[in-house]
């Protein structure tokens, strides 16, 4: 569960499961990583960068390790020299994809008309 900030003591202090779901997809960077993850299945870190280049490698491990540790995302490291490391969706972490989809389809539509007034 995400850990506690110092307005809420603990995860039952929740006032909706809501809350809980947008404080693990919140920041900049961490909904983008499980729309690529989606995308392409199984991803490495060098790809990561790539494909994002804009991230840094210390928000990128640090929101990686933080969507590994609720669950989300699975790292698996390969002996190789140097280490292979590759990530993936979690079964949990797949339950978030109709979630977003809804999202995009959303930011969508919500673009083409913010638009069409503007």
């Amino acid at each position: 569960m995400p850990d506690p900030r110092d307005n809420k003591v603990s995860c039952s202090h929740y006032h909706c499961e809501i809350e809980v779901t947008l404080e693990i997809l919140s920041g900049k960077w961490k909904a983008l990583i499980i729309w690529e993850l989606h995308l392409h299945k199984v991803l490495r870190y060098n790809q990561f960068r790539q494909i994002i280049p804009s991230i840094t490698q210390k928000m990128l491990s640090q929101q990686l390790k933080e969507l590994e540790r609720y669950n989300i995302v699975s790292r698996t490291v390969y002996p190789t020299v140097p280490p292979m490391v590759e990530y993936q969706l979690t079964d949990i972490g797949l339950g978030l994809i109709p979630i977003m989809e809804a999202m995009d389809k959303w930011g969508k539509t919500f673009v083409e008309s913010y638009h069409k007034k503007n």
